[in-house]
């Protein structure tokens, strides 16, 4: 019984952590566009930094998925 708490846990965790990311790098996407409409000729740092904060986001999606994997064989 506790075995499937465990997978049922994991699989909710994974679920939010999609989740949570997809909605942090839509918001990091809507911001750099907003920036970008507003002042073109910055395009290109704009571009940079949320390339940049992107990545930090999936690493951190990528650190709990795997958590939530390592939970599921507990």
């Amino acid at each position: 019984m506790d075995i499937s708490f465990a997978h049922l846990a994991a699989g909710i965790g994974a679920g939010l952590v999609t989740i949570g990311a997809g909605i942090g790098i839509g918001r990091l996407a809507e911001s750099a566009l907003s920036g970008t409409a507003r002042q073109p000729e910055a395009a290109a740092p704009i571009r940079t930094t949320m390339i940049i904060s992107a990545a930090l986001i999936e690493g951190i999606a990528l650190f709990c998925a795997v958590i939530c994997i390592l939970l599921s064989f507990k």
